[in-house]
């Protein structure tokens, strides 16, 4: 059977389970649309959220980053697991204790303020629609290459599916649509990574088969690593576990995106909402380590998944004549997502330093819509060549889903794998869609413009913001800004320097005023947009040289974090402090169980 058949047979099966689930736990009540009625058990609350936090970023793209970035790769794996470890002790127990649904619910309470309440509306929007940008484009690159469908109509499935169970089960339904999908997705991660290590090393653990000797071929001895570095050697690319060398991320701009990864991380709001949805803070606590060991399994996993597919990549295509390639490259070459220019004319597959093209190669449709070839089998392309050596061009986004194929492992495990990358993009896409939601209904409708509103009218407006936030994902999906990691990190970016400081002190200082909050938000997330619209959008050709302290636009919010703090010390400093009730609240937040209440008058009014 083909992997178009094994495909659509495990997708559909996948499908219909989600849909199912969602049918099954249809909400009617807005708590249980936005929090899932408290009553989460904790194991299935970790789940829940590592699906969540496991999004397309992370199952896609993040070992196809290390695979091309090598050691500086490690930068996701450090800022995304370390940001999760930093929310869940520091944030996410006061936050449930406080009690509110949404983080702009906790902003707007804690500083007692409609204005400061419509800022953190506006950055989660802006925050959830920037990541959910990248989990769309996820799902179309799965539905390119494995359906064989148009990456535009595979986004389009997509959103009819987040739009059936987000909208109809609310909180309840996406979290036990979660807990399927991370069963789906850690399972479609493991096997083809467990194969490969024993297929490679001689041992079925891939973090044990990461440091271990190639069996056979022409490294047969050596350590993985080590052949690596060889292989980049000989290629003419930095090595392999090289830091900070020429062709690499500075030791500068490797800090600023590790830190902008870890404090967004925790100002995320599509992961903190998950820690309402236990019965009680203890609970809350619970699944955060359930999470966090949900999550460490695919993580530490991922970078040898990411050396296999790289040593599997070059062997298979580097010297080889382009009518002698693999299989598999011809199936990806039709989504264009991998492409090759003869640029010396002997028909040979070149990879080396540098690009293949001046963009992603574009190909020309013969009169049937099939695209064109031409001398040796080559593509035509739209795009000019470059002036590299390098003819092979490779989307960073293939290798985990390729990775099987590469490998020669069977249909049906490329199949399951297709239906992990789908679980994990649509997870984080539906957690996403929730916040926009939740953010529209209760926060700007409900709690701002129109107060008097009941609880039905509530679910319906949260169910319509839903339906607009779907469509919208869906847009962004079809014009992507970049590789689902890249993109993810501008959200990330954009979390650390509007919801981490402004949470942060929020919880920790109680002289922290409503002016401050509001100034810090916006000076933050103004000054981080501003910096990724610039480089990404108005002016793409300036490089590193241009750059702020030599950091990127994945880095720049850690630069805004400090600046978002800064004025909202400052701010404070010379405003009129909280109301008494604001900063008994704040401190009781913090006030174990056993101690004593201070009595009154003892703050500063």
């Amino acid at each position: 059977m083909t992997i178009q058949f094994w495909t659509y047979m495990i997708v559909s099966l996948t499908f219909a389970l989600y849909i199912g689930i969602a049918i099954f736990t249809r909400v009617r009540s807005t708590e249980g649309f936005y929090v899932a009625g408290h009553g989460v058990p904790a194991i299935a609350n970790g789940m829940a959220t590592g699906a969540d936090w496991m999004s397309a970023a992370s199952f896609i793209s993040m070992a196809g980053l290390i695979s091309f970035m090598g050691y500086t790769g490690s930068i996701y794996l450090l800022g995304w697991t370390g940001g999760y470890v930093l929310l869940a002790l520091l944030l996410a127990p006061y936050l449930r204790k406080f009690g509110k649904y949404t983080v702009p619910d906790f902003v707007g309470d804690r500083y007692y303020s409609s204005i400061a309440r419509l800022v953190a509306v506006f950055c989660a929007i802006f925050v959830s629609f920037t990541y959910v940008a990248g989990q769309m484009r996820g799902v179309g690159v799965v539905f390119s290459r494995f359906l064989e469908i148009d990456v535009n109509h595979g986004v389009v499935a997509g959103m009819v599916l987040v739009f059936i169970y987000a909208v109809l089960g609310g909180m309840k339904g996406i979290t036990w649509t979660q807990v399927a999908q991370y069963v789906v997705l850690i399972v479609a991660f493991l096997i083809p990574a467990v194969a490969i290590s024993y297929k490679i090393t001689g041992n079925p653990i891939p973090q044990l088969g990461f440091g271990s000797t190639i069996k056979e071929g022409p490294n047969a001895g050596m350590f993985l690593l080590e052949a690596l570095d060889a292989i980049h050697r000989d290629l003419g690319l930095p090595e392999y576990t090289g830091s900070f060398v020429a062709g690499k991320k500075t030791m500068i701009d490797v800090a600023a995106i590790t830190l902008a990864l870890m404090v967004g991380t925790a100002g995320l709001p599509h992961v903190i909402i998950r820690f309402y949805t236990t019965k009680n803070v203890r609970a809350a606590r619970f699944s955060a380590f359930w999470a966090l060991l949900f999550i460490a399994i695919l993580y530490t996993t991922a970078p040898a998944v990411a050396a296999f597919a790289r040593v599997n990549m070059v062997q298979s295509l580097h010297n080889v004549a382009f009518e002698d390639r693999p299989t598999w490259f011809a199936n990806w070459e039709a989504t264009g997502l991998i492409g090759w220019v003869d640029k010396n004319g002997d028909g040979i597959i070149q990879y080396g330093p540098g690009a293949a093209f001046a963009g992603p190669p574009r190909y020309v449709a013969n009169a049937d819509g099939t695209p064109a070839r031409g001398v040796h089998g080559q593509r035509l392309v739209t795009n000019a060549p470059t002036a590299d050596p390098n003819e092979l061009f490779v989307d960073q986004d293939i290798m985990v889903l390729a990775n099987p194929e590469i490998a020669r492992l069977p249909a049906w495990v490329v199949g399951l794998v297709a239906a992990g990358g789908l679980a994990a993009a649509l997870s984080t896409a539906a957690g996403l869609l929730l916040v926009i939601s939740s953010a529209i209904s209760h926060d700007l409708m409900r709690r701002t413009l129109m107060p008097r509103m009941n609880d039905r009218q509530e679910l319906l407006c949260a169910r319509i913001a839903a339906a607009v936030a779907v469509l919208f994902a869906g847009l962004l999906g079809i014009y992507p800004l970049g590789f689902v990691a890249q993109v993810v990190a501008y959200a990330f970016g954009l979390a650390a320097s509007s919801f981490f400081p402004v949470i942060v002190m929020g919880i920790f200082s109680r002289r922290t005023t409503k002016e401050g909050a509001i100034a810090g938000m916006l000076s933050g997330i103004l000054f981080t947009a501003g910096y990724i619209i610039y480089f990404k959008t108005i002016n793409p050709s300036a490089g590193p040289a241009k750059w702020l302290f030599g950091i990127s636009p994945e880095g720049i919010g850690a630069v805004g974090m400090l600046i978002s703090f800064v004025v909202i010390i400052a701010v404070s400093a010379v405003t009129k402090a909280p109301p008494l009730h604001v900063q008994d609240a704040i401190a009781d937040l913090r006030r174990p169980w056993f101690a004593k209440k201070p009595k009154d008058g003892e703050y500063e009014i």
